[in-house]
Order: C-alpha cells, then sequence, then structure tokens
C-alpha cells in the first residue's frame, strides 16, 4: 500500500493499490500524479488534465479512457495517484468508479462499491452511470 500522508479521500482498489479523489483547490499533501477534471488552479505535482464538463461526461472519451488506464497503472506500480475536480465528488467519484472497474469491480457494482468506500453522493448523474458502463 502506497504512504499517503493522511488517509483522508484514499480508496484502497481491490488489488491494494491506492488512489485519492478530492476536491481541487482543497488543501492536499502532494500526489506523485494527478488526473485533474476540471480547469483552473493545476497542483504543483505531474497532472494530466481530462476535458469533462460538471455534471456530465468526459468530452474525449479516448482521451478520459488513456487517462484513467495511465492513472490505473501507475497506482498499480505504486505511485500515489490523486483524482480531482471542482467538488470531489460527481466526475471524480466517476472516475475513481471508473479505476475501480479496470482493477476487476464489475461495472454494474462500481457505483454502489465507490460510493460506499469514498463519498455516498459519487456519481452524480444517470448519463455518468451509464458511461460507466463501457469503461475496459
Amino acid at each position: 500500500m502506497v504512504d499517503w500522508l493522511d488517509d483522508q479521500g484514499v480508496v484502497t482498489l481491490p488489488s491494494g493499490a491506492t488512489v485519492r479523489g478530492r476536491a481541487l483547490g482543497l488543501e492536499a499533501s502532494p500526489a506523485d500524479f494527478a488526473l485533474v477534471l476540471t480547469d483552473g488552479t493545476m497542483p504543483a505535482w505531474p497532472h494530466r488534465r481530462i476535458r469533462w464538463p460538471d455534471f456530465w461526461i468526459p468530452l474525449d472519451r479516448a482521451d478520459a479512457l488513456d487517462a484513467l488506464h495511465e492513472a490505473h497503472k501507475r497506482a498499480r506500480d505504486g505511485d500515489r495517484v490523486e483524482v480531482a475536480c471542482r467538488g470531489g465528488r460527481g466526475r471524480t467519484g466517476t472516475a475513481l468508479a471508473a479505476l475501480a472497474i479496470l482493477d476487476g469491480v464489475p461495472a454494474a457494482e462500481a457505483v454502489g462499491w465507490i460510493r460506499a468506500r469514498y463519498h455516498p453522493k459519487a456519481v452524480e448523474t444517470p448519463w455518468q452511470r451509464r458511461w460507466l458502463r463501457a469503461v475496459r
């Protein structure tokens, strides 16, 4: 398991890899890599931005899946990986659920799985839930 300075928002995937979800702009201990799902101030550590409007799904599906696969690989390799959007729930929760799917959680169970482990309101919209069905 990766050593985070605090465990706020940290989710342990079935493989034992950990990822942190958070609202961008909140004070946070450094990560090794971040997926950023919003505009605004970017973290000081290495990051990749996914164009993902609030309450919606990624604008470029292929780019989003490529970024999620990169984040998943980094987390499995032991990097401290975080996912962040403005509020830290809808887009972040959807991306964390996608990482759980890539880690072996069945797509039909991913929303409940991430809500139980991250935030009860993660994955906020029906189209975000539907988008997760196509994650591979």
